[in-house]
C-alpha cells in the first residue's frame, strides 16, 4: 500500500485494497473459491516452494482474507497479520514452535 492514512475510519475502508484493476470496481470482491488453478507444473512448484508469491487454496490465503488482514494490520500499526477462522485456530498458531521462538 502506497498511501498513507490518518482516521481508523479511512484506514478501514481504504487500507489494502483500492480498486480492481480490470473494473475499476473499489468494493472489495468476496472470491468464494477454494482452490486456484495453475498456469502451468512450473508455477505451481514456485508457488509450493514460496518463490513466488499468489493463491494455492483458499484454507492458506485467499485475496478476500488478504484486504482483511491488511486493513487490521494497518489499524494496529502492524507490518501484518492473520485472520482465522476461531480463537481455537489462532491458539493453535500461538502454541506452534514458530510463535515461541519470537
Amino acid at each position: 500500500m502506497s498511501k498513507t492514512y490518518i482516521h481508523p475510519e479511512t484506514i478501514g475502508l481504504h487500507a489494502g485494497w483500492r480498486k480492481d484493476e480490470n473494473t475499476n470496481s473499489v468494493a472489495v470482491p468476496i472470491h468464494q473459491t477454494s482452490s486456484f488453478q495453475f498456469d502451468d507444473c512450473d508455477h505451481a512448484a514456485n508457488l509450493f516452494s514460496l518463490s513466488e508469491l499468489g493463491n494455492i487454496y483458499s484454507r492458506i490465503m485467499n485475496p478476500t482474507c488478504a484486504v482483511l488482514e491488511d486493513r487490521i494490520a494497518a489499524l494496529e500499526g502492524g507490518v501484518g497479520s492473520l485472520a482465522v477462522a476461531s480463537g481455537q485456530a489462532a491458539s493453535a498458531i500461538c502454541n506452534s514452535e514458530s510463535c515461541k521462538s519470537r
